[in-house]
């Protein structure tokens, strides 16, 4: 009698339901996406070994190259873009929601391409292959194959982003509950035009309270009891479960439904309101658990990168800089003598303090009245050639070496004065989770316009994002960004 009660609670709950909309025109764009890859990488390999050997590039490198044409290499053309085929990350770059959210391909072929270099090479060894591969024409292929699957991806996803096409593949989403990151991610959804998703209304909880109005327009279509027949008669795909204060009964009901008819059943994890995409299950002796897993910089692999790619760029950063810091420290003592290099005790990685390095582009003893505090527009304490130095952060140069001793990184999260750190970690939420990577002479909050005496919420929002997703990508870009904008700011 228990046994008939469970199976049929979901029923009594959620009635109805008998079948999720179909989206016949999916496996055609998947087909095309499968094909044209290949079709890309073959002739853009093709292509690379006809730059390498049939153009003025064959006077570059060994001897190996003369009178080899490009027709020779078809084997490696075709044994490469095997490779190159089979490494890509699969379950990730054909799936429709990235084809249509171009944005995020880009650096899954890069990472490939990468490897790609490496496979090739140690197969082409290990395989002692009759003729030499040419290192040229691997770097060449690199660049060649990048560059053109990638403006192949692009055109893929206007196309398929095209409403005619976009309005067939986007999953009918049915919130049931509502909550701040339900309003959040609705949002989201509503504001972007490739995204995949497409809402159709939501369902209140069975025992939650009248909703409240709200800026989003999502309609409700019905009452808890009614989501068997909206999910038949609105041919939903995805139900989201928006607020974990529902009723076990309810979750389970709801839950059961979806299963059955095969509709994708989501929950927004309220709970967690830090880290979400290092979300994950794990197990702990073998009993699956729901929680924050490792960000990217704790994988001793992507640490080291970011080091080498921090030890090379300080170096470099030092060495370009030290006639800048030498100019700009003349000028700093030529109008108040004195030190030229200031420091200041900043909290690091871990909560551990260092030295931090600047031009000096205060007066004397500017806090001599020992109030600790960020500076003001039009501050009085202020150089002439200071005014000049901030804006263009020349004054932070001498970071490089803070970068080279360990304490810092290219990228990361501004460090800040421990005495202004005891207040904030009481007064934001999240704060102090900023701090589990070495802070950075740029980073995304300030390519965003967080600096200085702004939101210091946006900020740690900003901080948290590169953490939960960096990647050399992501530090490359932050980079680039903060040259444009001190090229503008100039």
């Amino acid at each position: 009698m228990r046994s008939q009660t469970a199976v049929a609670t979901p029923v009594a709950l959620f009635p109805g339901a008998e079948k999720i909309r179909s989206h016949p025109i999916a496996t055609p764009v998947l087909f095309a996406a499968l094909l044209g890859d290949a079709l890309v990488v073959l002739l853009a390999l093709a292509f690379s070994s006809w730059l390498r050997f049939d153009t003025g590039l064959v006077r570059f490198g060994t001897g190996a190259a003369a009178g080899v044409g490009w027709t020779a290499y078809l084997g490696h053309v075709s044994f490469g873009a095997v490779v190159f085929l089979m490494l890509l990350p699969h379950r990730e770059i054909y799936d429709l929601h990235r084809i249509l959210k171009f944005r995020r391909i880009a650096p899954l072929v890069l990472r490939t391409a990468m490897m790609w270099i490496l496979v090739c090479m140690a197969a082409f060894w290990v395989l002692r292959a009759e003729r030499e591969v040419s290192r040229i024409f691997l770097v060449v292929a690199f660049f060649t194959v990048t560059s053109a699957f990638v403006l192949w991806r692009w055109l893929l996803s206007a196309i398929v982003s095209t409403e005619a096409i976009a309005s067939r593949l986007r999953h009918r989403v049915l919130f049931v509950g509502w909550s701040g990151p339900a309003r959040s991610l609705a949002q989201a959804i509503l504001d972007d035009r490739r995204h995949p998703y497409e809402i159709v209304g939501y369902v209140p909880l069975r025992r939650a309270p009248a909703a409240r109005r709200h800026s989003v327009f999502v309609r409700k279509l019905g009452d808890a009891g009614q989501v068997g027949e909206i999910l038949r008669d609105h041919g939903i795909d995805m139900v989201i479960l928006a607020d974990m204060n529902a009723a076990a009964d309810e979750t389970f009901a709801l839950a059961n439904l979806c299963e059955k008819e095969m509709i994708d059943f989501k929950v927004i994890p309220s709970c967690f309101q830090i880290m979400l995409s290092c979300l994950g299950l794990q197990t702990v002796s073998n009993v699956p658990v729901l929680g924050v897993s490792h960000p990217p910089l704790d994988n001793p692999l992507n640490a080291l990168v970011k080091q080498v790619i921090d030890w090379v760029g300080g170096a470099v950063g030092l060495l370009l800089s030290a006639p800048v810091i030498a100019v700009f420290g003349l000028l700093v003592y030529l109008e108040s003598p004195g030190p030229i290099i200031y420091r200041q005790r900043r909290l690091g990685c871990r909560g551990r303090t260092f030295w931090i390095y600047k031009i000096r582009s205060m007066k004397m003893n500017a806090e001599a009245g020992g109030k600790v505090g960020w500076t003001v527009k039009d501050d009085p304490r202020r150089l002439r050639v200071g005014a000049f130095m901030r804006r263009c952060n020349i004054d932070e140069l001498p970071q490089f070496w803070n970068v080279l001793k360990g304490d810092m990184s290219l990228v990361g999260p501004r460090p800040e004065r421990p005495e202004l750190i005891d207040v904030f970690k009481e007064e934001i939420l999240h704060y102090n989770a900023r701090h589990s990577i070495k802070p950075g002479i740029t980073g995304w909050a300030q390519v965003n316009g967080y600096r200085g005496d702004t939101d210091l919420t946006e900020r740690v929002r900003c901080d948290l994002y590169y953490i939960e997703n960096w990647s050399p990508i992501l530090d490359l870009q932050i980079m680039l960004l903060t040259c444009l904008r001190q090229k503008n700011a100039a």
